[in-house]
């Protein structure tokens, strides 16, 4: 009887080894993650500036709002930069969330008619991620989160060239926001 106990431990052993992570214990890992970068949750507001293709320079009143999603396992961010008459002049949707197995932060982003997915980096007071732009240059943008200030910087980065800042933003808190996990559709 022993002798059947034993042998059918090992035959089970490597299906065990091989079952996936605990749910509960991921989500936890995600959760925890996330709260390097609770600071940014809340509504913001604040000028901005960006350099559009070719050079042309423009101003926007930029708003952001940022809040938990999944229970706090993702954050979502949206940003919005209005031109002088009201109008919307930018508009992007960002989904940061954290791959514990990666020990990893990842960002997807829409904006502007384009979509991608790219690192991003926790620093001691904010965040750092990078994109594509051309053969050899990136664009990297850096985030400063402190009290009630939300400062952004974007430069693109050429090989051999000095860095050429093509974004600025300086926002304050202007309120919380139970963004985007309130109103939930009910069950009934």
């Amino acid at each position: 009887m022993r002798l059947a106990a034993l042998a059918a431990s090992l035959i089970l052993l490597p299906a065990f080894a091989q079952m996936p992570p605990d749910p509960a214990a991921l989500i936890a890992a995600q959760k925890e993650a996330m709260k390097a970068l609770a600071p940014m949750n809340g509504a913001w507001r604040g000028p901005a500036w960006t350099l559009q293709p070719g050079g042309v320079r423009i101003t926007l009143t930029q708003t952001e709002r940022a809040g938990p999603f999944l229970d706090g396992a993702v954050k979502v961010v949206e940003g919005r930069g209005y031109r002088d008459d009201g109008t919307v002049g930018f508009n992007a949707l960002g989904v940061i969330s954290y791959d514990p197995a990666r020990q990893a932060y990842t960002m997807k982003s829409w904006a502007m008619g384009r979509t991608g997915e790219f690192p991003l980096v926790v620093t001691a007071d904010g965040f750092q991620w990078e994109m594509p732009a051309g053969p050899g240059a990136i664009v990297r943008y850096t985030a400063t989160v402190k009290g009630d200030s939300f400062r952004e910087v974007g430069e693109r980065l050429v090989p051999g060239q000095e860095p050429q800042r093509i974004f600025e933003m300086d926002l304050k808190r202007v309120g919380d926001t139970d963004w985007p996990a309130a109103g939930p559709v009910a069950p009934r």
